[in-house]
């Protein structure tokens, strides 16, 4: 059967696959599209199996929101070069999976996995962007805030993306909660605050302090109590409502939410960066 140029781009528009492999597919099909798409779906199988030990570091990373801002989530879509995670179909692919997610208020990666998507398992669609790209394809990471106000932030070129969850609604929101996004993108808070500090992280902090302090040749009982003011430094530093607000450091984020709203309260966060 002739394989014409209208078939192979009929079947590049059902499957997203470059023009000579649409044209493979129909000749070995002899021109039966539910076969070549088959025989599509085998070749992302294979080298997506071929490629299973690489390593997928680069990608695309995109946060949204619904409308009434009361979910959102971030995702973090992986593949092995940058280039290929600039391309519009790799691109194209996040932006659709976010939008189901969001969509349907997905709960966590594995359900977003299972779930269908235009007939087909989004896990299944991976597969496909495999065969597309001949690079490995995953979605490493997935995350949600579910909160009366969530805010979201996607950073220039999608390397980086934002969610942040709020106790209540409150005047101007939206305004602050684009701006404390772009806070915890810039200076990358490891918690909320100090109480949300992991308490491994507490001692290995208070343990590098110890030492440090030793070096100095500090009185051994003065340790302790230099060590907690260092501590209580990396506290600062290192969570956001006790940072300097970025857009004026005489003011700290917990001072600047407070007057918005006197119980204005950050919920949590999740930040997902590439290479991290």
């Amino acid at each position: 059967m002739a394989i014409t140029a209208a078939d192979v781009n009929k079947l590049r528009q059902m499957t997203g696959s470059g023009m000579m492999d649409c044209k493979t597919a129909l000749v070995e099909a002899d021109g039966d599209f539910e076969k070549a798409i088959d025989i599509l779906r085998k070749k992302g199988q294979k080298i997506a199996a071929k490629r299973a030990d690489r390593s997928a570091t680069e990608g695309y990373v995109v946060a949204k929101t619904n409308a009434d801002h009361t979910y959102g989530a971030v995702l973090m879509l992986n593949c092995e070069t940058d280039f290929v995670g600039k391309t519009a179909d790799f691109t194209g692919c996040a932006e659709m999976i976010i939008d189901f997610a969001v969509a349907n208020k997905v709960n966590n990666l594995q359900q977003l996995l299972d779930s269908e998507l235009n007939g087909r398992k989004i896990s299944d669609i991976l597969v496909d962007m495999t065969g597309k790209t001949g690079e490995k394809v995953e979605l490493n990471r997935f995350e949600i805030m579910e909160t009366p106000f969530v805010s979201s932030y996607n950073h220039n070129g999608n390397r980086l993306a934002v969610v942040v969850g709020y106790n209540k609604k409150a005047n101007n929101l939206e305004t602050v909660g684009h701006e404390l996004a772009m806070q915890i993108a810039a200076m990358n808070p490891i918690s909320v605050d100090e109480k949300n500090v992991p308490q491994s992280v507490i001692e290995r902090e208070l343990d590098i302090a110890r030492e440090q302090v030793r070096n100095e040749g500090k009185p051994e009982e003065m340790v302790e109590k230099i060590a907690q003011g260092k501590l209580n430094k990396f506290f600062k530093d290192s969570t956001l409502v006790n940072q300097e607000f970025i857009r004026d450091n005489k003011k700290t984020v917990a001072q600047y939410m407070t007057e918005t709203d006197k119980e204005l309260a950050c919920a949590g966060f999740f930040r997902l960066q590439l290479g991290e």
